[in-house]
């Protein structure tokens, strides 16, 4: 069963990415982005396009402009992330084929975002949006609109932001920081994909 769950691998080296990969598919994870503010990101990227084929989709988060869409594209990712509800970000995403998760907060963002093609909206922060937050956009949007709550979301919360709307999430340091094993890191996806499963109606 493929979960609504993005891991966000901020931080982590190219010599790290695979292992922690293969924990997360492990786990019932196949959505991974590494930020572009991490160490070497683009070959992160290359190296888990290349192990993951097929199992997994993976791409790049912090994605600011339109040459960043084109680098990661080069490199083998097929997820765009960013922080910001960038069209000029959201229309190249849209021109190479990849999927677009802009970073939005508001009702005026969410719809920018959605006519210009985005697959997903990404509600950042969370934590300052809140479920009460996205419930009340919520109300507003398409129905089949996919919403992922990210920052400030963990598994305590899970069945508040599914209940206010949710699709789903994208987690970050509760899964992976910079310096845990491969191990650890499974052994967190293991309890984020509990608690995930539980919270779904």
């Amino acid at each position: 069963m493929s979960r609504e769950i993005i891991a966000i691998l901020r931080g982590i080296t190219p010599e790290e990415v695979e292992p922690v990969a293969e924990a997360l598919l492990d786990e019932g994870i196949d959505r991974i982005e590494v930020p572009l503010n991490s160490p070497d990101p683009l070959t992160s990227i290359a190296r888990l396009a290349r192990a993951t084929e097929g199992r997994a989709t993976v791409g790049a988060g912090t994605v600011l402009s339109p040459e960043d869409v084109d680098r990661v594209r080069d490199a083998g990712g097929t997820l765009i992330v960013s922080p910001d509800c960038n069209p000029a970000v959201i229309d190249r995403t849209r021109e190479r084929g990849l999927l677009s998760f802009p970073g939005v907060a508001t009702a005026t963002e969410c719809f920018t975002a959605l006519r210009h093609g985005a697959d997903g909206l990404k509600f950042f922060p969370g934590f300052l949006i809140g479920p009460e937050g996205l419930a009340a956009i919520r109300a507003v949007l398409p129905p089949d609109a996919k919403t992922y709550a990210v920052g400030g979301v963990d598994p305590e919360n899970f069945a508040a932001w599914i209940a206010a709307g949710a699709t789903g999430f994208g987690i970050g340091s509760s899964l992976y920081k910079p310096g845990l094993s491969a191990e650890e890191v499974r052994r967190r996806a293991e309890g984020i994909v509990r608690a995930y499963d539980a919270a779904r109606p």
